[in-house]
């Protein structure tokens, strides 16, 4: 017997949420006039007010943690931290970094020379600018270990392991700018490409940007 009745197709459940409207592919807009009111305190140039999302990231956390990640062609990613759930409602904290530097690492030494000394400090300085660790279990306290599944518009998946930090400091009208330094490895073809990536970044809140495709 013919059937003239076509099944509706399965759809796929992405490996990532879609959070405040926010897709691969999608584009947002910031808040020029709230950038404009700090952009000569924080170490962050002329961020482009529309941006693109071209790749979006992935990390699972302990406690039920996750941190999502979506990256744009400004040179920067938008992350939004997530507690007990994958929904608007289990939002925590939403910041918008921006690469400052990336520093390749082709050697054993020099990497366990990062991991031991360059990226969990009390204190680090950048463009004259003191920044104190934010994750500070003592004097002692190891970079923080997670691993990164990214995911970009063409369909690529990768994996990359991270050992990172968190700093900030007091800017005006109580806000804070924040440093990350994090030490990145990647496996590909049997070999680790290695590299120490320095971003800064800051708090927005749902009135600093809009979602607009």
């Amino acid at each position: 017997m013919i059937s003239f009745f076509k099944k509706k197709p399965v759809e796929q459940e992405k490996p990532y949420p879609s959070l405040l409207g926010l897709r691969l592919g999608g584009v947002f807009e910031l808040n020029a006039i709230k950038f404009k009111l700090i952009e000569s305190d924080l170490i962050i140039e002329r961020p482009a007010t529309r941006q693109f999302i071209q790749a979006v990231g992935v990390v699972n956390l302990d406690s039920g943690h996750q941190l999502i990640r979506y990256y744009t062609d400004d040179e920067g990613y938008l992350q939004i931290v997530l507690s007990g759930g994958k929904t608007d409602n289990d939002i925590i904290d939403v910041k918008l970094w921006y690469f400052y530097d990336t520093q390749g690492i082709s050697s054993d030494r020099v990497w366990d020379q990062a991991l031991e000394n360059e990226i969990s400090m009390p204190h680090a300085e950048l463009e004259g600018q003191q920044f104190q660790r934010y994750w500070d279990e003592g004097p002692n306290t190891p970079p923080v270990a997670m691993t990164e599944t990214t995911y970009t518009e063409q369909g690529d998946e990768s994996e990359t392991d991270q050992f990172m930090m968190l700093y900030q400091r007091a800017i005006k009208n109580e806000q804070c700018e924040f440093l990350l330094i994090c030490g990145e490895e990647k496996q590909i073809d049997m070999q680790f490409e290695r590299c120490l990536v320095r971003s800064t970044g800051i708090n927005l809140s749902s009135a600093d940007f809009e979602v607009i495709a």
